[in-house]
């Protein structure tokens, strides 16, 4: 897999598994956690998510700026991860309240801003060097491959830890319990019944004092997600001792220097420049304040804008066309995380309140981690068959008649129905990530050899195709259901009472992996492929920047997170889902339109 490659990939490869651990154990759990624990609405929680997310892309122009001034990018990264070990530790940590916990969310958004777009930058200057330069859009998939390593694993652990202090308190798991639960305590459930039958379910006798069931059951739920947490900063902690041994393999860059030795001088921004900035960055803000009463996001925007006004400013005549190619690609960006990452938000809602709870045999395989991996087994082996040398032949032979007879072994063990939990589903993304990578890279491999490769800017744009196409599909599963906003009323005393979403509204999970399957293929079109594009096209001296100005506008893209969250009770599910795919669609139809102008600043 590295053969072609330099040695210092297998370090970022490996460095960055920690942190995918850390970020998809967040992905999968924190909106949950964040309701168990405080009993936040869904708008409320996506806020805190947003935010959160906002935060891990935003520091990275943070992070950037130091390094590229000080040119210590291994030491930046260093300090990063050590950072998010110390947020994941406070996470970690049962009973604080929530001021503490966003503490810890702002430390590891912190740290990881200072050591996620450099370690990007890194990966890209050892491709600056000629002999690899071939290979750069295949390295950063291999890239982006690995990291997801640590990801497919971490949604199982966080369950299985959950799950796990659950029954060690007499409990069971149901993921609308939590809700019910505090929906009880507050007076606002309606119907007592169907919270009486789950609270007999989990606890495996007839419970008499619903107000203490409720108590010890949010207390157990919530705390088992911090030993999940717990297990992040384990896996942070394994990061940074592969990182600390093996750095030495990653390229350091000294100050850039003249043809005749003295060091370059840096472009500077006059005060002018920084005026018409802020100036920028301060009427954006009271725009959207304005308009949506949102002081943060306005804040987000007006940021992003800063940065844009600032970088234009003090670019180059020489640098000012890359450096324009780069942000006209960083604004479709912003909204392919917005529609995206509604898979830690909205999908993670939908996975809990609108898919089956239970599931038959086969269909579990895909949700315990010893069958799955039996059954990835097995189709590796498969597919092994088929390769021309007769020794992976035989390899692969072998494999699949281990591993399928190991997947058959767990499924005829299964009983009839079995429970799922819907942090599971976001093993699916890195899953797919994995599995989908190589083949992807051969398609490439292959048009390129006939010389019909797409250009990457086009490359692109075809992902936000294929990204609107994943919400069709969960939109058309959401025909028919019934709505949030349907399940809530405003009684004759002023109270909003709530209902429990009925199984007949519930679907089954193929839907949701079906729309996570092509949501992936489009993100191996866009994120790993935009960040060769932004290694490749951003001029030297602002290698560290426009890393953080890419991930600056996936903090934008974050921070309208909150877009599905606030309509999550408001719309009808077909219409939400909707408003994505038409953001999907005008991106697409954006990059076409400046193809020409993008794939010029390659060259």
């Amino acid at each position: 897999m590295f053969k072609n490659h330099p040695k210092g990939l297998f370090v970022a490869f490996f460095s960055n598994m920690g942190e995918r651990f850390g970020f998809y154990t967040m992905m999968a759990i924190l909106v949950l956690f964040l309701q168990a624990r405080y009993g936040l609405t869904e708008a409320e929680a996506g806020t805190y998510y947003s935010w959160f997310y906002f935060g891990i892309y935003a520091l990275a122009l943070f992070g950037g700026i130091i390094a590229d001034a000080s040119r210590k990018y291994k030491f930046v990264i260093l300090l990063g991860i050590i950072i998010m070990l110390l947020g994941y530790v406070v996470m970690a940590i049962p009973g604080n309240p929530l001021p503490i916990t966003l503490v810890g969310l702002f430390t590891i958004a912190f740290g990881n801003g200072l050591f996620k777009g450099n370690l990007q930058a890194v990966v890209g200057q050892m491709y600056d060097n000629p002999a690899y330069s071939k290979v750069r859009d295949s390295a950063f998939m291999i890239f982006y491959m690995g990291i997801n390593i640590g990801a497919f694993f971490s949604p199982f652990v966080a369950t299985g830890i959950r799950n796990w202090f659950l029954r060690t308190q007499g409990f069971e798991h149901d993921g609308s319990l939590p809700a019910l639960s505090h929906a009880y305590i507050n007076g606002t459930l309606e119907d007592v019944t169907k919270f009486q039958e789950l609270a007999d379910k989990v606890s495996g006798t007839v419970v008499t004092n619903l107000d203490a069931f409720s108590e010890n059951y949010l207390a157990a739920f919530s705390k088992g997600y911090n030993y999940a947490f717990g297990i992040a900063a384990g896996a942070m902690m394994i990061s940074l001792l592969v990182y600390i041994i093996f750095n030495k393999l990653l390229p350091s860059v000294k100050k850039l220097v003249t043809a005749t030795g003295a060091e370059k001088p840096k472009a500077k921004a006059n005060v002018t420049s920084f005026l018409l900035a802020a100036g920028l960055m301060a009427t954006t803000s009271f725009i959207f304040y304005f308009l949506m009463d949102d002081i943060a996001l306005g804040m987000a925007v007006g940021l992003f804008v800063g940065f844009v006004a600032i970088l234009l400013q003090i670019s180059t005549k020489e640098e000012r066309p890359s450096v324009t190619a780069l942000i006209l690609v960083f604004i479709v960006v912003i909204f392919f995380w917005m529609s995206f990452h509604q898979n830690g938000l909205t999908l993670t809602f939908f996975a809990r309140d609108y898919t089956v709870k239970e599931v038959a045999p086969f269909t579990n395989i895909f949700f315990n981690l010893e069958s799955i991996l039996a059954f990835i087994g097995t189709v590796a082996g498969f597919f092994m068959i088929f390769r021309k040398t007769t020794t992976v032949r035989l390899i692969g032979g072998a494999m699949f008649l281990v591993f399928g007879a190991l997947t058959y072994y767990f499924v005829s063990g299964y009983p009839a129905n079995n429970p799922i939990a819907p942090e599971i589903f976001q093993s699916f993304n890195p899953l797919f990530i994995v599995a989908l990578t190589f083949p992807i890279m051969g398609i490439f491999t292959w048009l390129r050899s006939k010389n019909m490769e797409p250009s990457t800017p086009k490359k692109i744009g075809i992902g936000m195709l294929i990204a609107a196409f994943g919400f069709v599909i969960v939109l058309v599963a959401s025909i028919g259901l019934v709505s949030p906003h349907e399940l809530q009323y405003v009684d004759a005393a002023g109270a909003t009472k709530f209902n429990p979403v009925p199984d007949t509204s519930r679907v089954v999970p193929y839907w949701l992996i079906s729309s996570y399957l092509v949501l992936t293929i489009a993100e191996l079109f866009l994120s790993p492929i935009g960040l060769s594009f932004v290694s490749k096209v951003a001029p030297v001296r602002f290698q560290g920047l426009m890393q953080g100005g890419w991930l600056l506008a996936t903090a934008v893209g974050n921070k309208f997170l909150f877009v599905g969250s606030y309509f999550w009770g408001k719309l009808d599910l077909w219409q939400l889902w909707a408003i994505f795919i038409v953001c999907c669609l005008l991106s697409a139809i954006f990059i076409f339109s400046i193809l020409k102008r993008l794939e010029k600043a390659t060259q």
